[in-house]
């Protein structure tokens, strides 16, 4: 599986569209898919899909900084960082490309403090 069908994945679910769709976030986040939000609290499966089909739309946030390490062959390590009017924030995920289409097993997402905060 190519890098690229799992970026898509993954922007697939920073879109609003997406997100408030309870099916396809299912289809896309593995059954013992595990979240740390920036806020450091620990998310499940069924507390993610929940929490995102009640998100408001918004507009997808600007991504960069995107990076793919093949942890193995069946997992892909996956970094980038998401600047938006809250500020910016590092991301990682790890997707499961083992099956017929990639799902995410891991993600976690950490505050970039503003310049001139250590």
């Amino acid at each position: 599986m190519t890098f690229s069908v799992v970026k898509a994945a993954e922007l697939e679910l920073l879109d609003g569209t997406v997100r408030r769709d309870p099916i396809r976030v299912r289809e896309l986040l593995h059954a013992d898919f595990i979240e740390i939000g920036r806020s450091g609290r620990r998310w499940t499966r069924d507390e993610t899909v929940a929490a995102l089909a009640l998100e408001s739309e918004h507009v997808p946030p600007h991504t960069d900084e995107w990076s793919f390490i093949e942890v193995v062959p069946t997992l892909i390590l996956v970094t980038y960082r998401i600047t938006g009017t809250a500020g910016s924030s590092r991301h990682s995920s790890l997707w499961d490309v083992g099956g017929p289409a990639p799902v995410i097993r891991y993600h976690q997402g950490t505050v970039v403090p503003p310049e001139g905060e250590d």
